[in-house]
């Protein structure tokens, strides 16, 4: 299993940050990610407990589930199923309140489930995880930065 961690301050209020990170279908604004839905709404809000997402990226198909949602400070989830398949134990995001805006902290421990899955993990699929989850979180910071007129009606 490989434990994968990226960080990034993204200039807005923690709220704000906490939202658009928590609707995945937001990660369609890049390139990587090509589809994203919510299958089933969560307890208490869209994408709380119990949250159903769907995501394709152009490394796999995700089926996650979200396992824990205490805005705007932490959620966690689970992969129960993907393509190329493979072991989660946990994913997790947290938002602290900084001097500069918030601090986004991403987290996911994985390994793929192939002949050589810790090599591939380590050597092929954590690196690409990492520039995925680092162009999410450029584009959240491009979304939240924006000029509010140019971010109206969007989701």
């Amino acid at each position: 299993m490989e434990t994968l961690t990226v960080r990034r301050v993204i200039a807005a209020p923690i709220d704000d940050v906490f939202d658009w990170c928590a609707t995945t279908t937001n990660y369609t604004r890049t390139p990587f990610v090509l589809k994203a839905r919510l299958a089933r709404p969560g307890a208490g809000a869209p994408y709380g407990v119990g949250a159903v997402r769907l995501h394709t990226w152009l490394i796999g198909w995700f089926r996650e589930r979200v396992t824990a949602y205490n805005r705007p400070h932490a959620f966690d989830y689970d992969v129960e199923r993907s393509f190329p398949p493979a072991r989660h134990e946990l994913g997790r995001m947290t938002f602290t309140a900084v001097d500069e805006g918030t601090l986004v902290v991403w987290t996911t421990t994985f390994q793929v489930r192939l002949p050589f899955g810790a090599a591939i993990t380590r050597r092929f699929a954590k690196p690409v995880i990492a520039h995925v989850f680092g162009k999410i979180l450029e584009a959240a910071g491009t979304a939240l930065t924006e000029a509010p007129a140019s971010r109206a009606g969007r989701p």
